[in-house]
C-alpha cells in the first residue's frame, strides 16, 4: 500500500538547484535510508516530504488520516520548558499519562536523567535526544528523521537500531551511519545531481546495485563514444560529403555529441588524490612521539581520567571509545594542551607535528572566503609525485569551483566540518587527533577520510561513537569504562565487542539503570546444549565447497571479460549482464553457506 507519493518536484536554493524534477513513494512497512553528499539537498527533501516545506515544482500526496513525525536536524522548542514537557509535547493529550513512564523509560536509554531540568540548559546534542523521544511518542505512521544517530554513543545507536527495527509504521531516515543502514533500512535512495536512484536493499545490497548502474552507464556511454567517433570522421569529411548526406544524419551525431556523459563517481575521483596524498611529504617524526605518564582528570566529584600511562606508536591507530561526557574529547584536550590534567605528565617529541580537528570548528572565521581559509593552512600539498593547489584540494573534497570564492557563513554544518578536514589535511602534520570527525559528514567524505587515513603515515587519534569509521582505521581501541579507567583492545570496534563482552553497552546501561540491575536475573538456568556435529551431507558439502566457490570465481571473471568485448551488442551485453548477476547470486549463495560450515567446524573442534 502506497502511503506517501512526491511528483516531479523540483526545488532550488538561491542559484543552486537541489532537486530536478524527480520523484518518490513511500510504501507501508517500508525504511528508507536518504544518502547523498552534504549540501545537496536530502534535508530540504524531507522537510518537503513532511510539509514544512512547498517544492517550486511538483506535488507531494499522502494517504488520509496518516500522521507524520518529523525530527529536523536542529530542534526547537518553546521557552522555559523542562526537559519532560518537551518529550511529551507532542503525544495525543487523552495519552499523556499513559506514554509518561514510556517517555522517561526513553529519556533514560538515552542518558537523560534530569526530567525537571529546563531544556535550555542542556547540550545540542541532549536536546537532539529529547527531540528523538518528542517524534516518537508523537505515534505517527510515518517517521521522518533527520540524522537521528548525531549526538548517539554506540549503546545508544544499538537501542535505537532496535527500536526502529521493531518500530511498525514506515521510516525515511537520513544518516550516515553505515552499520546502522545497514541494519535497518529495507531501501536506500541517493540524491545525486538532483536526482534521486532507488535500491530495494540495505546499504551493503546498495553498494553492489549501485556498481551495477554504473556498469550500465558505462556500457552505454562506450558505446556511445564508439559511434560518435564514426560520426565525427563523417563530419570532418568536408564541405562536399556533408551536402550529400541526409540532414537526420547531421542530427544524429548532434545529438550524441550533446548527451551528458555519466557522472563521475566519488570514489573514482578521489582515486588519484588518495594515492597522490598517501606520498605527502610530511614533516618526519624523531624517536619521540607522545607519552603520557600517569595521566588524571576530575571535575568535582566526577572522576574522568584515573591513572592512565601510554606511549604512542610510530603509525599508530588508535579508537577511543565511552559514553557522552565521559572525558574522551577531555583526553583529546590535555593531550594538545587545551586542558591541564590534575597530575600527572605529557611529552610531546621536538619533531611531532599536530593536527587537531575538534568538534567546534573553533578555528573558523566565517566572514572570511573557502578558498583563503584553505590557503591559511597551505598553498599547495607537496607530494612526491607533485604539487596539489587548494583549488584541486577543493574540488576534490566535493566542493565545485563556483563555491571556492563563497563565504564560510553560507555553508551548510556538514560543509564547515568538510573545510576543517580539508584545511588540517592540508597542513604538513605526522600526527592527527579527530574528535568525533563522523559528525555531519556525508557518506562519500567519509571514504574519502577513510582512504586518506589508509595511506597516512603518522599516528592517527580518533574520537567516534561511528562503528563502522572504528572498524575500518583503529588497530587499538581505549575503552573508557567506570570511575575513570581506560582499558586497551587490541583491534577495531568489532574485536572490541567479541573481547569485551559488549562491555560498553552493559556499563552504560549499569549507569543508566542501577535500579533495575537486578530484577532480571533471577533465574539463569539452561540445558546444557547438544554438541555440534556435521551431517553426512554436511561433511560431504564441506570438502568440496571451496573448489566450488573457486569455480564460480573464475567464470565471473570470464564472463566479465566476455561483456567488456561486447559493449556495442546490446542484446549480447544484457544476456552476459544477467549471466554475471545469475552466478554472483550463486557465489554469494555458496559463500554464506562456506561461512555456516566454517562455523560448525570449529565449533566441532572445540567440542561445543
Amino acid at each position: 500500500m502506497n502511503l506517501l507519493t512526491a511528483e516531479h518536484i523540483s526545488h532550488s536554493y538561491t542559484t543552486k538547484k537541489l532537486l530536478d524534477d524527480t520523484s518518490f513513494s513511500l510504501n507501508e512497512g517500508e525504511k528508507v535510508g536518504i544518502i547523498g553528499i552534504n549540501g545537496t539537498g536530502k534535508s530540504t527533501l524531507l522537510k518537503i516530504l513532511a510539509g514544512l516545506v512547498q517544492p517550486d515544482e511538483g506535488t507531494v500526496t499522502k494517504g488520509n488520516g496518516l500522521k507524520i513525525g518529523f525530527l529536523p536536524q536542529t530542534p526547537v522548542y518553546e521557552e522555559g520548558m523542562t526537559v519532560i514537557d518537551a518529550a511529551m509535547s507532542e503525544c495525543p493529550k487523552n495519552d499523556h499519562d499513559r506514554l509518561l513512564p514510556e517517555a522517561k523509560k526513553m529519556l533514560n536509554k538515552l542518558a537523560i536523567t534530569d526530567f525537571c531540568q529546563n531544556i535550555s540548559e542542556l547540550s545540542g546534542g541532549q536536546r537532539k535526544r529529547v527531540a528523538l523521544v518528542r517524534t516518537f511518542l508523537s505515534e505517527a505512521d510515518i517517521l521522518i528523521l533527520d540524522e537521528p544517530t548525531n549526538h548517539l554513543d554506540s549503546s545508544m545507536a544499538e537501542w535505537l537500531e532496535h527500536y526502529l527495527n521493531d518500530f511498525k509504521g514506515a521510516i525515511i531516515m537520513i544518516t550516515h551511519d553505515r552499520y546502522f543502514l545497514d541494519s535497518v533500512a529495507s531501501r536506500i535512495v541517493e540524491l545525486d545531481h538532483g536526482k534521486l536512484y532507488s535500491y530495494d536493499d540495505n546499504y551493503l545490497g546498495y553498494l553492489a546495485l549501485k556498481e551495477q548502474r554504473k556498469a550500465y552507464e558505462n556500457a552505454g556511454e562506450r558505446k556511445r563514444q564508439s559511434i560518435l567517433r564514426t560520426e565525427i570522421q563523417w563530419m570532418m569529411r568536408g564541405a562536399r560529403a556533408r551536402s550529400t548526406k541526409q540532414k537526420a544524419h547531421i542530427e544524429r551525431y548532434e545529438n550524441l555529441r550533446d548527451v551528458e556523459p555519466p557522472k563521475r563517481d566519488v570514489e573514482e575521483g578521489f582515486s588519484e588524490l588518495n594515492s597522490q596524498m598517501g606520498k605527502t611529504l610530511s614533516s618526519r617524526m624523531g624517536n619521540t612521539t607522545i607519552e603520557l605518564e600517569h595521566i588524571s582528570k576530575s571535575y568535582g566529584d566526577k572522576v574522568l581520567i584515573k591513572d592512565f600511562s601510554y606511549i604512542f606508536l610510530k603509525n599508530d591507530r588508535i579508537g577511543i571509545i565511552g559514553s557522552n561526557g565521559c572525558g574522551k574529547s577531555t583526553l583529546l584536550k590535555i593531550i594538545n594542551g587545551l586542558v591541564e590534567p590534575d597530575s600527572g605528565s605529557v611529552k610531546i617529541g621536538q619533531t611531532v607535528s599536530i593536527g587537531f580537528f575538534s568538534q567546534e570548528n573553533e578555528s573558523l572565521d566565517e566572514s572570511m572566503r573557502v578558498i583563503d581559509y584553505v590557503r591559511e593552512g597551505a598553498e599547495v600539498i607537496r607530494t612526491t609525485e607533485g604539487n596539489l593547489t587548494a583549488s584541486q584540494m577543493l574540488e576534490r573534497f566535493l566542493f565545485p569551483s563556483d563555491m571556492h570564492y563563497a563565504l564560510i557563513s553560507r555553508l551548510s554544518g556538514g560543509e564547515k566540518r568538510r573545510l576543517c578536514l580539508l584545511r588540517i589535511l592540508m597542513t604538513a602534520t605526522n600526527v592527527l587527533f579527530l574528535d568525533e570527525p563522523t559528525n555531519d559528514l556525508d557518506i562519500e567524505t567519509l571514504t574519502i577520510l577513510e582512504d586518506f587515513l589508509d595511506h597516512y603515515t603518522g599516528i592517527v587519534v580518533t574520537v567516534s561513537h561511528d562503528r563502522y569509521f572504528l572498524d575500518r582505521i583503529a588497530r587499538r581501541i581505549f575503552a573508557f569504562e567506570e570511575n575513570g579507567v581506560i582499558k586497551q583492545y587490541e583491534g577495531g570496534y568489532t574485536d572490541f565487542l567479541e573481547k569485551s563482552g559488549g562491555l560498553q553497552s552493559s556499563v552504560n546501561e549499569k549507569r543508566n539503570n542501577t535500579k533495575n540491575s537486578t530484577s532480571e536475573s533471577v533465574n539463569t538456568w539452561k540445558e546444557a546444549p547438544k554438541k555440534a556435529k556435521f551431517s553426512y551431507k554436511e561433511q560431504r558439502e564441506y570438502e568440496t565447497i571451496e573448489s566450488e566457490i573457486e569455480a564460480l570465481e573464475k567464470r565471473v571473471e570470464e564472463v566479465t571479460a566476455e561483456a567488456e568485448k561486447h559493449t556495442s551488442n546490446y542484446g549480447k551485453l544484457m544476456e552476459l549482464t544477467a549471466e554475471k548477476e545469475r552466478l554472483e547470486e550463486e557465489l554469494l549463495n555458496k559463500m554464506e553457506r562456506w561461512e555456516y560450515l566454517e562455523d560448525l567446524a570449529k565449533k566441532i573442534q572445540n567440542g561445543e
